[in-house]
């Protein structure tokens, strides 16, 4: 007779059997469908599948032009963006179904990228939480609310790494650690995609900008990239291989070259690298029109490009129709095969099929779920949460935060009493009307009990050409009736009369995101002079900064007497700054982006590599790798985040000297918090290989723990080190690890940390 410990490893045994058996009947059975419904299929409706538009919608429902409705009908669209709403998708789904000869279904993407309508502070917020609870709750809200608005694709996460803030786009991702940044993407993915997509509430992930999108030349959009392969593996792809092993459904396509071919006709990347070596099984889908933006790279016409897309791996067009209007040209010229048009189109079917689209293609067009699930009390919460914990208290002299609910407070900026840019870039399905601004906020939370003050004291941008630019782009930027000297004495005269001057300054939101890259990443001019008014008054200065890229900010640091970082919040901003301000809540965000001192140390980043000739920071000696007007190290380096409360490291404790082969090495450190307040610690862990065959970074990220520590407790923080973190590219790209000493550093953050070397030998 078998015991019962015997019986539950049988079944256990038996039932993991099954899961692969049970995957691999559901493929077969896919397999079925999607190559007997190929068989029906013509050649123009096989490229049709891999033809994705875009169609705009106005309140009433979708508007369709007779050249798309006539397209639909013959199965000339595979899917649709831009279209959102159960009463507006299911029109168009009932064009594909009802009308077309084979009634396949559409697929229907969206932007989503940091919330639906419930807009979650922008993605560099929300990795600044260092919480991947919280990230994935973000995308799981989105997909919750996108999914009951019609939708069952979000192009997102965008996973770049991006080292250079000139760059408006780094507001999209995680910051500048491959480590971290490969978190955040599981965590999206997950997020979006939950464990499958058998209910109504999740929807296909879409990893992009597919490849090294964030590392453009000068900070600029869409510029050429050229890097090493070593520097690609070992820094920029991780990310992306993060996603797709987290089971992303689709990847996206970048605009840059790689090696010097655009990323859209990259065999290399999107076969070999992509398919071949990571063994991804969804489908690729271009950025918009970039195949059509292929010809002004240089490498062809459209029947070219279009050609080069296909055989280099790419499944689905994107608005520019080079496929539905070359691939049948270039198949009959042998430029192109059947099987390549047939691999794409299957990848297509494959995802419907996954979806369940062929069986309920309207699953997604609830309007009980959506009156229901749209910007609910619950998601409304979760912003406000995620919001909170992605703030970075930057510098707090004095203590002058959190701020006492009493006294008289003068609110003071263009940002302090502002909704519209609350909710930041590529928010595109948010009401930036419902977004709590920071005086609403502040209001909500004190009531009477304080007195505000409020002044706008100068317009977000006085800069007419910029302004120019924003405003024809949807910025909605419009310059006070009031001169901008009458502004600033205004709000002068109300800072004088306050104990405290809270200043809520920064970017508008249309100066990040897509093409919104800048050459100076300060404060608006007019905006500085503001804030170099109020400090002259002598009143404490809080600078809450609201932006969506690392700023210079060397003026503000060494004058202000508190900086709060809180990026764009997202619709719950002005409570969420308010619990921080007040103390209701203890920031505890941290930098996923190195701060610079100025735009001439871009790019820079913590874990950069040592030459030569490196420079100590201390002495002055001439032949060094070194700047004459300014220190090398940044204004606030990666993993930077102060509390209302103090922490105190003890020294590394490693459990042995030396270690062998596979074996774990425990490295512990004691964290007391010192200060009055509780608070959360992120503790932050970093290794170093001095010697290796090839040159390593001074130090890389390799795990984190964060802990909620009251007044005077200890705690002692564990990381169990493996051979696994040890491991790096070598020039032959085999993923090593190599004997030697290494050093294992624990701290607060990139810079401030404490160490201990072992001796790890094969």
């Amino acid at each position: 007779m078998k015991t019962g410990k015997q019986l539950v490893r049988l079944l256990a045994g038996t039932l993991m059997g099954a899961l692969p058996l049970h995957s691999m009947a559901q493929d077969a059975k896919m397999n079925s469908y999607v190559s007997t419904l190929m068989q029906k299929m013509t050649l123009e409706e096989k490229i049709g599948q891999l033809n994705l538009v875009s169609v705009g919608f106005d309140v009433t429902g979708p508007i369709v032009s007779q050249d798309v409705d006539s397209k639909i009908r013959k199965g000339q669209v595979g899917g649709v963006f831009n279209t959102f709403t159960p009463n507006a998708v299911r029109k168009l789904q009932e064009l594909a179904v009802k009308e077309s000869r084979l009634h396949i279904p559409l697929l229907f993407g969206y932007d989503v990228i940091h919330g639906h309508k419930t807009i979650f502070p922008i993605a560099l917020g929300i990795a600044s939480t260092w919480d991947m609870g919280l990230v994935e709750q973000s995308a799981r809200v989105a997909a919750t609310e996108a999914s009951a608005d019609g939708l069952n694709w979000t192009y997102s996460p965008m996973v770049d790494i991006a080292r250079d803030p000139r760059w408006g786009r780094i507001s999209e991702g995680a910051g500048e650690d491959p480590w971290l940044g490969s978190e955040v993407a599981k965590a999206m993915v997950k997020g979006y995609q939950g464990n499958g997509f058998d209910g109504n509430n999740t929807v296909l992930s879409c990893v992009k900008h597919f490849a090294l999108y964030g590392g453009a030349e000068a900070g600029r959009d869409y510029n050429t990239v050229d890097m090493s392969r070593i520097k690609m593996y070992q820094y920029y792809l991780p990310p992306y291989r993060a996603a797709v092993d987290a089971g992303a459904a689709s990847v996206m396509t970048s605009f840059n070259e790689v090696d010097a071919v655009p990323a859209t006709a990259n065999k290399w990347l999107m076969t070999d690298l992509l398919r071949k070596q990571w063994g991804f099984k969804g489908f690729v889908v271009t950025d918009y029109t970039a195949v059509n933006e292929m010809t002004a790279h240089g490498i062809g016409d459209l029947q070219q490009v279009s050609a080069r897309a296909l055989n280099a791996g790419v499944d689905m067009d994107m608005v520019g129709e080079g496929f539905l209007t070359t691939l049948k040209q270039s198949l009959q010229q042998g430029k192109v095969s059947l099987t390549a048009i047939n691999d794409a189109c299957r990848r297509i079917l494959e995802a419907k099929y996954k979806l369940g689209l062929f069986t309920d293609p309207y699953k997604y067009c609830s309007e009980d779920r959506a009156a229901k699930e749209i910007m609910s009390a619950e998601h409304l919460a979760a912003a406000r949460t995620v919001a909170e914990h992605s703030f970075v208290l930057l510098k707090n002299a004095q203590q002058v935060l959190p701020l006492q609910q009493s006294g008289t407070i003068a609110l003071i900026g263009p940002l302090a009493n502002n909704q519209r840019d609350m909710i930041g870039s590529w928010s595109a399905a948010g009401d930036w009307k419902k977004a709590v601004s920071i005086a609403t906020g502040i209001k909500n939370l004190v009531g009477d009990k304080v007195n505000v003050l409020y002044a706008k004291g100068a317009n977000l941008l006085d800069d007419t050409a910029i302004l120019k630019q924003l405003n024809a782009n949807g910025g909605e930027i419009v310059a006070d009736a009031k001169s901008p000297e009458a502004l600033l004495n205004e709000a002068v005269s109300t800072a004088k009369q306050a104990d405290v001057v809270v200043a809520v300054l920064g970017e508008a939101s249309g100066m990040t995101g897509e093409a919104a890259c800048r050459s100076n990443i300060g404060i608006p001019d007019n905006q500085e002079a503001l804030l170099q008014a109020l400090v002259a008054t002598g009143k404490p200065v809080v600078l809450v900064l609201m932006n969506g890229r690392p700023m210079t900010l060397g003026w503000e640091n060494a004058h202000v007497s508190a900086i709060l970082e809180t990026w764009f919040p997202g619709i719950e901003a002005g409570n969420a700054v308010a619990d921080v301000l007040f103390g209701k809540y203890n920031p505890a965000g941290r930098l996923t982006a190195t701060f610079p001192r100025s735009v001439g140390q871009i790019p820079v980043y913590y874990n950069h590599k040592n030459t030569g000739r490196p420079y100590d920071g201390k002495s002055n000696e001439k032949y060094k790798s070194r700047y004459l007007d300014i220190p090398n190290d940044p204004l606030f380096p990666f993993g930077y985040g102060l509390s209302y409360t103090s922490f105190t490291y003890g020294d590394v404790q490693l459990d042995k000297q030396t270690v062998t082969g596979n074996q774990a090495l425990q490295a512990s450190i004691t964290v007391t918090n010192s200060g009055k307040y509780a608070g959360e610690e992120v503790v932050q862990l970093y290794i170093s290989d001095p010697v290796a065959s090839v040159t390593r970074s001074v130090k890389e990220l390799k795990g984190y723990q964060k802990i909620m520590l009251q007044p005077g407790e200890t705690k002692t923080v564990t990381f169990a080190v493996t051979p696994e973190l040890l491991k790096f590219y070598n020039s032959d790209l085999q993923y090593v690890w190599e004997p030697g000493e290494f050093i294992i550093q624990i701290g607060t953050n990139s810079q401030d940390v404490h160490s201990a070397s072992v001796n790890w030998t094969k």
